[in-house]
């Protein structure tokens, strides 16, 4: 039995005392449900809730305003299964970065061009992210748009990045092309978010190289499960190969929807399997992502008072916590 109370889950008692039940899975020395059981008594000692990945709930503090700006910590926003939340939460935590006073540089490289619509930018007949990394000598300066949120910048994307594979399998170094283009703006910016197609192809490969973290968004859904153990040994063959100091800074799961059994169990799976590799923010599934999308603009404006637009506010105050941004 549980109860759902703004996106947590309370442990609820019995009349001896006990945890009668607690859907929750932790990870550690000891068992699962020893685990689970400590964090009961830690959690009715005191007083504070569970939240959905099993962990006491906590607040992270608003982040301190920067003095100065730069160089940027560059993300890269991965999973190969399309429809897990990526390029919202690219949106959304880019523009909730912003609202901190951070400098952010949303990268969409997806030939879809979905971060671009969703941010409300156009992008025919203008400099796109397939422009420089075809043309070395190009500005990358060429290629930024201000957007309508403050602090926040994109670097746009068309369906021409889609022939950028065919064209980059002859080049030389074909792996750090983007490390190159973002090398040189780098120091104008506090975060770089790229926004990966959903695959784990050349573009993708490009994208870890250039990361300094990795941030995994991932459905609560059995079979976006099945992905996640090859793009984390992909990952894995970057730092090994082409990027030593590349980190996985977190998994963030999205969708999810505390009233359903298997978006529980599938929760619980996932912090049994990564542990504090799962970030505490969850990101409930809700129409609003696709009416801010339609609109151009970020859900944090959108809909400011959103538990969606507040989740993605937490996620941005949880990573400059785990110093994953500045």
């Amino acid at each position: 039995m549980a109860e759902a109370v703004l996106g947590t889950r309370r442990v609820l008692t019995g009349s001896a005392g006990r945890a009668f039940r607690l859907d929750v899975v932790a990870t550690g020395p000891s068992t699962t449900a020893e685990a689970g059981d400590s964090v009961a008594r830690k959690a009715q000692q005191d007083e504070r809730p569970i939240g959905p990945t099993g962990r006491p709930y906590q607040g992270f503090p608003t982040p301190p305003k920067l003095e100065s700006h730069g160089p940027a910590r560059i993300i890269a926003l991965c999973n190969q299964k399309g429809g897990v939340g990526k390029t919202t939460t690219t949106i959304n935590l880019a523009a909730s970065l912003a609202d901190y006073g951070r400098k952010v540089l949303a990268v969409d490289f997806d030939p879809q061009g979905a971060l671009s619509a969703g941010l409300g930018v156009q992008t025919h007949d203008v400099t796109t992210i397939y422009d420089l990394l075809l043309e070395p000598k190009r500005d990358a300066h060429e290629a930024i748009v201000h957007t309508a949120v403050e602090n926040l910048d994109i670097i746009p994307a068309n369906i021409d990045l889609s022939a950028a594979e065919v064209h980059l399998v002859n080049e030389v170094a074909r792996e750090m092309i983007l490390a190159r283009v973002l090398r040189g703006i780098a120091n104008e910016y506090d975060v770089i978010l790229i926004d990966c197609q959903p695959s784990l192809g050349i573009l993708t490969v490009n994208a870890l190289t250039a990361a300094h973290g990795v941030l995994i968004p991932l459905e609560c859904e059995f079979f976006a499960l099945r992905g996640v153990a090859l793009l984390i040994e992909t990952i894995d063959k970057v730092r090994d190969r082409l990027n030593p100091a590349i980190e996985l800074d977190g998994l963030l799961a999205t969708m999810y929807d505390s009233r359903t059994l298997h978006s529980r169990e599938v929760l619980d799976r996932i912090v049994e399997a990564f542990g504090d590799r799962v970030l505490e923010t969850v990101i409930g599934r809700t129409v609003k992502f696709p009416d801010a999308s339609v609109s151009g603009v970020p859900i944090t404006e959108f809909a400011p008072e959103h538990p969606a637009a507040q989740a993605y506010l937490r996620l941005a105050r949880e990573l400059v916590a785990r110093g994953a941004v500045a």
